[in-house]
């Protein structure tokens, strides 16, 4: 009932033209507060402040009013606050009906957590074939967690037949865009020879890209693989790494 009261006096304002509605702060990289617990898409490439401060009966009313005008970025928030029990009680069935609606209409975020929420069971029966699907359509959207975690899932045979060669395309295709996992990834296919010939040259280009970065994983990789190598294979992998980055990690 509060909810409702809120979204009708919202309305009137708007209609009135008396209220601004508390799009304020800039989206970084296309995403407000990403990694953080009031994350959420841009509206008209704004964020909402009244989320970023915890303002949840503002925010949810400003989102259900503009998601139940079709806008798929508002669907994608409102199925966010469902999920997280934000000024709702949490529902995970009604997060994922919101995230559907967003993800048919191209938003990449919601499509990549119905792809979790498939392939883990959060909220309905596991089902990799769905997840499958959501993540494909995510990654076709540029979503580069879902590049990465196709290639996982192929990687370690989650749900899917084992397929290292599956495996090392959808890491190269992220780490082409720079994703750092999928970087690490790409240095332990070639380390262990999983999906391409066995090298540690290559091995230590990809640890030595990703651990430019800061990755812990990365640096430590590429530390125990210096180990088994000579010096003149370390100057190689150096040196194509270089130009690797030089190429932006294409045609590496």
């Amino acid at each position: 009932m509060r909810n409702l009261t809120a979204t009708i006096c919202l309305t009137l304002a708007i209609l009135l033209g008396s209220v601004t509605l508390s799009w304020s702060a800039e989206p970084i990289a296309g995403y407000c507060l990403s990694g953080t617990k009031h994350s959420h898409s841009p509206i008209t490439s704004k964020c909402s402040s009244a989320y970023e401060r915890g303002n949840y009966q503002t925010a949810f009313g400003e989102f259900q009013l503009l998601a139940k005008r079709g806008d798929a970025n508002a669907q994608f928030n409102i199925g966010q606050m469902y999920l997280r029990g934000h000024g709702v009680p949490q529902d995970l069935q009604i997060a994922i009906k919101w995230y559907t609606l967003a993800a048919k209409q191209g938003n990449a975020g919601a499509a990549y957590n119905l792809g979790v929420m498939y392939r883990t069971g959060k909220g309905v029966l596991k089902d990799t074939k769905s997840a499958l699907k959501w993540y494909n359509a995510a990654a076709k959207l540029g979503d580069l967690d879902s590049v990465f975690t196709l290639g996982l899932m192929y990687q370690k045979g989650d749900g899917v037949l084992q397929d290292y060669k599956e495996a090392v395309r959808w890491f190269r295709l992220g780490a082409e865009k720079e994703h750092t996992s999928s970087l690490y990834n790409l240095g332990k296919s070639y380390f262990f020879g999983q999906g391409v010939q066995r090298d540690l040259v290559y091995s230590h280009m990809w640890f030595a890209i990703a651990a430019t970065s800061g990755d812990k994983a990365a640096i430590q990789a590429q530390d125990i693989t210096e180990q088994k190598m000579t010096p003149a294979q370390i100057a190689k992998a150096k040196k194509l790494a270089r130009e690797c980055i030089g190429k932006r990690y294409k045609g590496c």
